[in-house]
């Protein structure tokens, strides 16, 4: 049991920890969502075009982030020793709606590095625990000494309003605090050190709910998904190495449409001649002066005399625009290069290529989401432990961290490709349930087929006999061997 002062202390550093890590999190954030700084010009192009293209981004990053994503769903989890999923587990997931959340914590931690799942009990219904996917931003787990997966606290700090709350989850006990938001101060450090000590953070007030609480499940109940993670240093972003491509993309489109303003046109220039005036009358119509020609109106009107003995008239030829175009097209590649994103997503080029070559150019992808499949499915089987524990079912809570999480296949094929492996695959023994499940259907759906499946071979028994002797010949070969 921790003190209110060892409380207060956890939470102070777990929320430096956190804001330390805002400023990569809001960056990523804000290249996912376009807004794009221009970065790598000169100063003579920022000078007097900078703000022309401040709204500009031919953005890149999505298509990134949202590839692996898109192929990242969860179908079930599987206990040791079980031979099909678990439909209770599975029941947990869709009351809460993770199917489509879960693809929301699967997208922050591809953009911010990692992101949060946090499980805890319903009073309401003891049997249905409440589970949310929560973001980088708000969420920080401490772990023991020498160890990545040992947790020995987490917090959860958020905004609403004027407060700010925090939310500290130990093995034993939840504190709850709140405070007043802080905001930017123009006093002096000694008078913020005196209104930081003032608002420091406070017991929230819970009316009947203790505080702090007992935790039940014994063990901290948020859990992380972390992205590309290292031995020693922080989890990766996928974004994190596009990022400098993007700028330059973002630069060359800017010069680009300056050039196309300037010089996407052939150019005339006159050599040897004055600026011409126009002469200005008075009333009697005498000259009194002269004023300079409208220029600009000459642009619009593309007529203008001249005058003199030794006028020229040349012209620059327009300048090719298409080596912009190229230099971004190299830049593009290196982004699906570097990212192991298929090049017909970011370069959309598809001409005469079979599904073989498909399935090639999609090999970097595949073993991309795979990975992440290793260690968000690690992390999500701890999920669906904690969601044993905090219904009370210890034993099932131990079969559940040997089990495995079932992904849908990662791999696209047409329906035809398809087809035509899973029906070798039969011929030589697969079960049909696992075909099934291969085929993209969930453990749900596998056990609704298979009862449809049963009920027409109790209905047509010699139909079904016909049907499977056709599909295995080597039944054939036997039935002429008896005979």
């Amino acid at each position: 049991m921790a003190t209110y002062e060892q409380a207060l202390v956890l939470v102070q550093r777990l929320e430096d920890e956190l804001l330390s890590r805002r400023p990569l999190i809001e960056r990523n954030s804000d290249y996912y969502r376009g807004k794009q700084p221009l970065a790598f010009a000169s100063e003579q192009f920022r000078k007097f075009h900078g703000d022309r293209y401040r709204e500009f981004a031919d953005n890149w990053v999505p298509v990134v982030a949202d590839a692996p994503v898109e192929r990242l769903t969860v179908n079930g989890i599987k206990l040791s020793g079980a031979t099909e999923a678990d439909k209770d587990l599975w029941r947990v997931w869709q009351l809460n709606s993770l199917d489509a959340d879960s693809q929301l914590g699967f997208l922050g931690a591809v953009n911010s590095c990692r992101s949060f799942v946090l499980v805890w009990g319903d009073p309401d219904d003891p049997d249905t625990p409440e589970v949310t996917f929560e973001d980088a931003s708000q969420c920080v787990i401490a772990y023991q000494p020498g160890s990545r997966r040992k947790r020995r606290a987490a917090l959860k700090r958020w905004d609403d309003g004027s407060a700010s709350y925090a939310t500290l989850y130990l093995p034993d006990e939840v504190w709850k605090f709140e405070r007043p938001v802080l905001g930017v101060s123009s006093k002096s450090t000694q008078e913020q050190a005196i209104d930081e000590e003032l608002n420091r953070w406070q017991v929230r007030d819970t009316g009947l709910e203790p505080n702090p609480q007992p935790n039940p499940m014994g063990v901290v109940p948020m859990v992380e998904l972390p992205n590309r993670p290292t031995l020693s240093e922080e989890p990766v972003s996928d974004i994190t190495g596009v990022i400098s491509m993007q700028n330059a993309i973002n630069l060359l489109w800017a010069q680009l449409f300056t050039a196309a303003d300037y010089a996407s046109f052939p150019q005339r220039i006159v050599l040897g001649a004055e600026v011409p005036e126009i002469p200005i009358l008075d009333d009697k119509g005498q000259i009194v002066g002269s004023r300079p020609v409208n220029m600009e109106r000459f642009a619009v009107d593309r007529v203008m005399f001249f005058t003199g003995e030794n006028v020229k008239v040349t012209e620059w030829t327009a300048a090719n625009l298409e080596a912009y175009t190229a230099v971004m097209e190299v830049a593009v590649g290196h982004i699906a290069a570097q990212t192991r994103t298929p090049a017909h997503y970011l370069i959309g080029k598809m001409a005469n290529l079979s599904g073989d070559a498909l399935l090639a150019a999609e090999t970097g992808l595949v073993k991309r989401v795979e990975e992440k499949q290793i260690w968000f499915g690690q992390a999500l089987r701890e999920m669906f432990r904690l969601i044993a524990l905090a219904r009370g079912e210890d034993a099932k809570a131990a079969d559940i961290a040997a089990g495995q999480v079932i992904w849908a296949d990662a791999e696209s094929r047409s329906h035809a490709q398809m087809a035509d492996a899973l029906t070798k695959l039969k011929q030589i023994g697969f079960p049909f349930e696992w075909l099934a499940l291969r085929y993209g259907l969930s453990p749900t759906e596998v056990a609704d087929l298979v009862t449809m499946r049963d009920r027409e071979l109790a209905a047509d028994p010699m139909g079904a006999i016909t049907q499977l002797m056709a599909h295995d010949p080597r039944q054939s070969v036997e039935d002429e061997e008896a005979a």
